[in-house]
């Protein structure tokens, strides 16, 4: 298998990771997320998506679960910002190096802020996206805020 950015980032970190790989997915009902989770056969509440935002015009990612919704205020609240809205899709792609689908919160282009949803200290490990579509990796929770110096906080809406 090919290497990735993030994989390359948490090697040298000396972060232990497993790596999960899987074919194309179909958006049965829910969300292509959920679909992951059903694929790999693990609760969806500990696959997570990374979603580039833009908190005060500042580029910030957003770490949470597939099977919730980001609250943009939240979010804001979290960064100390007025406002965030999603990053266009291929200004997400610029920031990152990262194809939308397969952005990993690990080996950005660029170091941006993070925020991860609260809900990931209730698991042992997450799943997040391996810098490519069809692949994830699964790393400790604390390895992942610890590593990208990120920020803990509620992000979910209603």
């Amino acid at each position: 298998m090919a290497a990735t950015p993030a994989t390359v980032a948490l090697q040298r970190a000396g972060i232990t990771f497993s790596l999960h790989e899987y074919g194309a997915v179909e958006e049965a009902e829910g969300t292509y997320g959920e679909a992951i989770a059903t694929v790999l056969g693990v609760d969806p509440d500990r696959v997570f998506k990374t979603l580039v935002t833009m908190a005060d015009g500042r580029p910030t990612v957003a770490v949470l679960p597939v099977s919730g919704h980001l609250s943009l205020k939240a979010l804001a609240r979290a960064l100390g910002a007025k406002r965030a809205e999603m990053a266009a899709p291929a200004e997400a792609e610029r920031l990152t190096g990262y194809v939308v689908g397969g952005i990993s919160p690990f080996g950005q282009k660029r170091r941006l802020p993070v925020v991860v949803d609260g809900s990931v200290l209730a698991h042992d490990s997450v799943f997040v996206s391996g810098g490519r579509r069809g692949l994830q990796v699964e790393v400790a929770p604390g390895r992942l805020i610890a590593h990208l110096n990120a920020r803990v906080a509620d992000l979910l809406s209603g």
